[in-house]
């Protein structure tokens, strides 16, 4: 898979306006990047819970966006990233219905449906970085007729 050219953005989490920050980037990098209100809106409320978390339980941290490319698709990756308590019980973060509370109430499992790729490295002690990447669609072929 390859980066598309030029340095990923990188945007502190630290404070409830930082969420905002993040929410405004992730859609409009997303909106530049040809994705349909939909699958706008799904990535946006995706890092919304992420970057929430990333806050909350995370104490605060990061969030690094990048357009990449793969097969002659577009796509934006993000990555969120603190230096808290990690995750005790990974497996059970990302179970339906679990949640920690006072969030959306999709916790990571809900925020996992919502993009095409999710990758999650975590250790009690050690901080946590969760990776998500979403695909634009692809546009239908046009029909050949014989």
């Amino acid at each position: 898979m390859d980066t598309a050219a030029g340095v990923g953005t990188r945007l502190p989490i630290r404070s409830d306006m930082d969420l905002v920050w993040v929410r405004q980037h992730v859609r409009q990098a997303a909106a530049e990047l040809g994705f349909s209100l939909v699958d706008q809106t799904k990535l946006v409320t995706a890092a919304s819970e992420l970057a929430r978390n990333t806050l909350v339980h995370g104490g605060g941290g990061e969030m690094e966006a990048s357009h990449v490319a793969a097969g002659g698709n577009r796509g934006l990756r993000l990555t969120f990233s603190d230096t808290g308590p990690g995750i005790d019980d990974l497996d059970r973060a990302l179970s339906d219905g679990y949640t920690s509370g006072g969030g959306l109430g999709m916790g990571l499992g809900g925020a996992r449906r919502l993009v095409h790729e999710f990758t999650v490295e975590t250790a009690p002690g050690s901080g946590t970085s969760v990776r998500v990447t979403s695909w634009v669609s692809r546009p239908p072929r046009p029909r050949e007729d014989v």
